[in-house]
């Protein structure tokens, strides 16, 4: 670590002639994150410099641990501490710890506690009460927090811009009033499976957060067609992702009012959602062609020819469709492929259990269609491995076809 021109020149210890300013300057220009870890290595003071410039980390960690962590890593900027589905038996980050953390961890951004069942209201009380700068929160299947303890969330973190509550049953309409009242700058949601959130909340939500671009209300049972009516009209420009599976009280108006307002979607998903028609769906396709790009209407038993091949047409960069169980689905939807002049962008459809779609349907979609990546025919009693290889369709050799269920499922649709 010195430097001369000859055996009589001066030497330079480079801690001496660098800044901590200079040498966070070389770190910055270090991409590798090993070659990052290397530098902290030399000496002392060029891990300290190290420790405090990184801005990420993910630690399984009791409060000791954690507070030597909060001195290390003083300028951390996200923290994962969330628990795998398969380490359910620990319970992870409890509420002393989550005191540690609102006290050392003061530039925090990003917090991750998903699945770390042991947290209460308590706990989360300090993560208000401590970290103003939290931008994103997530606590999905943190089942014992109630609007209290994220009531104190919202009102501490103003900025806040995603919150994930799946799993989190206590959660009502209590809390959405919160975010409304504070949190303006509200991106993404997640409020799969809180079935005490009605249309009401959703109302109360988008009075105040109108910059929504990702909501997820899977499960939600008592959302219906005015909160989804509120939330078009009031993020119109903004909302890019609706998950709606299984929210049985959806019918036409909710996907008339996105057609209207929400010429901007990307993702919708209205799975389960059986009062919605052919008549809805067609105004969406047209409406969103643009910009839809996945779209999961499984057992949707109102869906026919008319709703797909209009979809097929109109949506060019359609990637990712289910319309598995729409059991009035047929060859037919496919035919005016023939006349297209463009190439489908499809690279996930899932057909599963539609007893009226055959080899031949198929066939006339891989005439139109070499972007497939996953193709599910599960269920479909005149799609076989052998049907496939007797009609001499051709797939490619990216794509993988589920005849009997063997396959996994790409995560886009749910």
């Amino acid at each position: 670590m010195t430097s001369s021109a000859d055996s009589s020149s001066i030497t330079v210890c480079i801690n001496e002639a660098l800044t901590d300013d200079e040498l966070r300057s070389v770190l910055a220009k270090l991409e590798n994150q090993r070659d990052k870890e290397v530098f902290g290595l030399v000496c002392k003071r060029w891990l300290h410099l190290q420790s405090t410039e990184r801005k990420r980390l993910s630690a399984r960690a009791g409060p000791h641990m954690l507070r030597r962590m909060a001195d290390r890593f003083s300028r951390l900027h996200e923290l994962d501490l969330s628990q795998s589905i398969s380490r359910s038996f620990y319970p992870g980050v409890i509420d002393s710890d989550l005191r540690v953390i609102a006290h050392g961890f003061k530039c925090l951004r990003v917090l991750n506690l998903q699945n770390c069942k042991g947290i209460s209201d308590s706990g989360v009380l300090f993560v208000g009460s401590g970290l103003s700068s939290l931008q994103s929160l997530d606590v999905s299947y943190c089942r014992k927090l109630t609007d209290k303890g994220l009531s104190a969330v919202a009102e501490g973190c103003s900025d806040l811009r995603s919150l994930y509550l799946a799993g989190c049953r206590f959660v009502t309409d209590g809390l959405l009033r919160a975010l409304s009242k504070n949190c303006h700058y509200l991106e993404e949601l997640g409020l799969q499976g809180c079935t005490n959130i009605t249309d009401s909340g959703l109302t109360d939500l988008v009075n105040g957060c109108q910059q929504i671009k990702f909501l997820d209300v899977n499960k939600c049972s008592n959302i219906g067609d005015i909160g989804v009516s509120s939330v078009s009209m009031a993020c119109s420009s903004s909302l890019k992702t609706l998950k709606l599976l299984d929210c049985y009280k959806i019918g036409d108006e909710s996907i008339l009012s996105l057609a209207r307002f929400c010429k901007n979607l990307e993702t919708l998903i209205v799975g389960g959602c059986r009062d919605i028609s052919d008549a809805s769906i067609k105004l969406l396709a047209i409406s969103c062609k643009s910009n839809l790009k996945n779209l999961r209407m499984d057992w949707c038993l109102n869906i026919t020819d008319s709703s797909l091949s209009c979809i097929l047409a109109q949506c060019t960069n359609l990637e990712a469709l289910d319309i598995g169980c729409c059991e009035e689905v047929t060859d037919a939807a496919f035919q005016g492929l023939n006349g297209e002049e463009n190439e489908l962008s499809l690279k996930v459809l899932k057909v599963s259990n539609c007893p009226k779609i055959t080899v031949t349907g198929i066939g006339m979609l891989l005439d139109k269609c070499d972007s497939l990546e996953y193709l599910d025919v599960r269920s479909c009693p005149h799609i076989t491995a052998a049907g496939c290889d007797e009609a001499g369709l051709q797939f490619s050799e990216s794509c993988k076809v589920n005849f009997t269920g063997s396959l996994c499922e790409p995560d886009v649709l749910f």
